[in-house]
């Protein structure tokens, strides 16, 4: 290494290398980098597109099932469906560009994770989002509530693919960095999925789609350093959308796949050019000679560094067979789109970019793309929190006007104003719209439905990363169950602070350890992922949010299920124990001010049991609806269920040690409230204790009031006018 090497020049800190890594490509290259090289690095070796902080820990995840056909690795995961289909999905995140600008921040999160899913081959058929933002009462909350719903909205429902489901919460800790995470699912034939490795020396790699602008250049970047005011003011590296040409895209690339033309296809997301060609000559083994002067530009006297740099949207990389170019550029030419061949595969294991007759960048591959820095960072476990009952609560507000008080609270309010700007039946395949456990779609011409759900309780996560990590997988499990799907696996969002700060690791390490056993024991993997750190701003992080995505199979769309009862003079079955869990819970925050103690235990081996049996329940037909108790419990979960259906209900409060209190908006975990006839009551209780499931009959449907044992009825319209009414109050400028 030659003196001037020895120090880090200040260009190198601006790209956010480190000294050790500044000295790291030094050795690589046995020379200084060229800017082009400089900025290559940089992003490849970035906390978006390396994981560096998390590699290791992520390997932790089981990724394999009879059903896996293709686990974390590649664009998306993919499970079998059956019947030679496959779903195909993964979730992603927004977050810095959403907080910066929030409409192309969003839209282009959504436009971003429809190429993932469409470059293996999938038609897109799902949307979801999972939306974090700050305290209702902050001056920005409601211009990033807007502009988000906006940005998703827009772009999803010009592009055509309906948004069916996700979840919406508020807290403090959001202020200065919200999160926008993303989830997309399509369907495709089992055998014509599509990968991204480069393979075939001489075979052309193709540009496709839109032009190539400079925005989004140092998007990756951006997304691994910690926010401070100052950037607010980085509008350049936040992308702008079109999703007319997304739909354009995702038919040509529709088309170019039902043809013999085709190697390899990745998505130019994160890090642009630079990604896509780095991972698939990565994957496949191979090197890439590529000439800049052929990339389709819309703007004048564009770099090399900014072309290889930008993250404009709608763009993709192909990997065709020799000779079959023309074939491909017709399909493209037909769909007024980009084409254009751009490079070369090599097999000398290098990325070698010309641009002018000069060569602008010269660099190894594997050390670029798979052997970036990874780091054992040094974490700490969350100081212990103390079990929290509800005999502890030195005051107790009468249980109807709790009830109430939770039902219009921020995060549990009808978010009616949210989802119904979204087209949720376009395609007309939606079977269960916004608002229940778990989204469906109809697989198209078929009776199967892909059941989907987006879930994390952070509080949890913030009290015990563990248990926090943990209880977001079963939830999502349970959300499944209850419309009658089999559970088949997951992608997540893991949306943490610095990981550079002990204690702020320490949450992603326990919350990947919670979420790998719950996974373990339930037979869940994890097919896919994304990982956003450093969301903090000026030292203050966001509460952790491991957000995760589940997707599960339902047979037979005739035994599905929702929250929704039929009618009058049904059983009401609570399936799970209740010991009055107070800690860690909405009933705590919201109703008592009070945010303290240790969130409710899982138990994994209960959890498997009684999902099984209510499973069992519903693929037998026997059970009218269905709901799984979380946040506010009992209460709360049977008041959304009279809400849906129309009808009232009775619950029998037990007279006994456990206060109402407890019994009623406790959240112990692993719990499910269930309708049947009567007729079939005492049978479902006969099996729950036969197969070690503890369940009990609460109640009975009927009327039109909620009545709460001892308390005054509570009306329907009460009810909805406290649930429908927080959400579009704060939107016009109410508090």
């Amino acid at each position: 290494m030659n003196a001037a090497s020895t120090i880090v020049p200040e260009a190198a800190r601006e790209h956010g290398l480190s000294e050790a890594e500044w000295h790291r490509v030094v050795g690589i290259l046995g020379r200084e980098p060229r800017p082009v090289e400089l900025g290559i690095f940089s992003v490849m070796w970035s906390e978006h597109c390396s994981y560096k902080s998390s590699k290791r820990h992520l390997a932790t995840f089981p990724t394999k099932a009879p059903w896996v056909v293709q686990g974390p690795g590649e664009n998306a995961g993919v499970v079998d469906i059956g019947d030679g289909q496959v779903a195909v999905f993964k979730m992603e995140s927004h977050n810095h560009p959403s907080f910066i600008e929030p409409y192309q921040g969003a839209a282009t999160g959504v436009g971003g994770i429809l190429r993932d899913v469409f470059t293996m081959g999938a038609r897109p058929v799902a949307l979801l989002n999972a939306l974090r933002f700050g305290a209702p009462e902050h001056p920005r909350t409601r211009h990033l509530v807007r502009g988000v719903v906006a940005g998703i909205g827009g772009y999803g429902n010009c592009v055509g693919v309906p948004t069916v489901g996700g979840e919406a919460t508020f807290h403090r800790s959001y202020n200065g960095n919200i999160l926008v995470n993303a989830m997309a699912v399509g369907v495709a034939e089992k055998d014509r999925v599509f990968y991204a490795k480069a393979s075939g020396i001489g075979n052309p790699v193709v540009y496709v789609g839109a032009k190539t602008g400079r925005d989004g250049i140092h998007g990756a970047t951006m997304a691994s350093a910690e926010f401070s005011e100052a950037k607010e003011a980085a509008r350049p590296t936040v992308q702008v959308g079109d999703p007319f040409t997304e739909k354009l895209l995702i038919e040509a690339c529709m088309e170019l796949m039902a043809t013999d033309c085709l190697v390899a296809i990745q998505d130019m997301g994160a890090a642009g050019l630079t990604s896509s060609s780095f991972e698939m000559a990565a994957r496949g083994g191979c090197g890439v000679e590529m000439d800049l002067d052929q990339v389709p530009v819309r703007e004048r006297n564009m770099t090399a560094y900014e072309i290889m740099l930008s993250e404009s949207q709608e763009r993709m990389l192909c990997v065709l067979k020799e000779g079959q170019e023309a074939e491909a550029a017709a399909v493209f030419e037909k769909w007024d789109l980009s084409f254009a061949t751009v490079g070369r595969i090599t097999d000398t294991g290098r990325m070698v970019i010309r641009m002018a007759g000069e060569t602008v960048a010269d660099v190894p591959i594997d050390p670029v793309a798979g052997a970036s820095p990874v780091y054992d960072r040094p974490h700490e476990p969350a100081p212990p929190r103390l079990p929290f009952y509800a005999e502890r609560l030195m005051s107790e507000e009468a249980p109807g006007d709790a009830l109430l008080r939770l039902l219009g609270c921020p995060d549990l309010c009808a978010k009616r104003w949210i989802w119904e700007q979204y087209d949720h039946m376009v395609m007309a395949d939606t079977v269960g719209r916004p608002g229940g456990d778990a989204a469906v779609v109809r697989v198209h011409g078929t009776e199967k439905g892909l059941a989907l759900t987006t879930d994390c309780t952070p509080r949890y996560v913030e009290a015990d990363p563990r248990l926090g990590g943990m209880q977001a997988v079963v939830e999502a499990w349970r959300n499944l169950i209850t419309v009658g799907a089999r559970p088949l696996a997951i992608t997540n969002c893991l949306n943490f602070g610095n990981p550079e700060r002990p204690r702020v690791m320490g949450q992603l390490v326990g919350a990947i350890e919670g979420m790998a056993e719950a996974c373990r024991a339930l037979d869940f993997p994890v097919v896919s992922g994304n990982v956003s750190l450093y969301n903090e701003t000026d030292g203050r992080a966001v509460q952790p949010t491991p957000n995760v995505g589940g997707v599960g199979l339902i047979r037979d769309l005739g035994r599905m299920t929702g929250i929704a009862f039929d009618a009058p003079g049904l059983a009401l079955l609570l399936v799970g124990e209740c010991v009055g869990w107070m800690g860690a819970s909405l009933y705590l925050r919201e109703v008592l001010g009070r945010e303290e103690g240790a969130p409710p235990p899982v138990d994994l081996a209960a959890e498997r049991r009684a999902g099984d049996m209510v499973l069992g329940l519903i693929e037998a037909g026997i059970v009218r609806a269905a709901h799984d108790l979380s946040d506010g419990g009992l209460a709360v979960a049977l008041a959304e269920m009279c809400m849906a259906s129309g009808f009232g209900a009775c619950l029998d409060v037990p007279d006994d040690n456990l206060s109402s209190t407890g019994w009623l908006f406790g959240e112990e975990q692993g719990r499910y409230l269930l309708a049947l006839r009567e007729a079939d009551a005492q049978g479902a209780l006969d099996l729950a204790r036969n197969v070690g499931v503890l369940a009990r009959r609460v109640g009975t449907t009927g009327g039109d009031t909620l009545i709460l044992g001892a308390e005054p009825p509570i009306s329907l319209d009460e009810l909805r006018a406290r649930h429908e009414g927080f959400l579009p109050r704060l939107m016009n400028g109410g508090a």
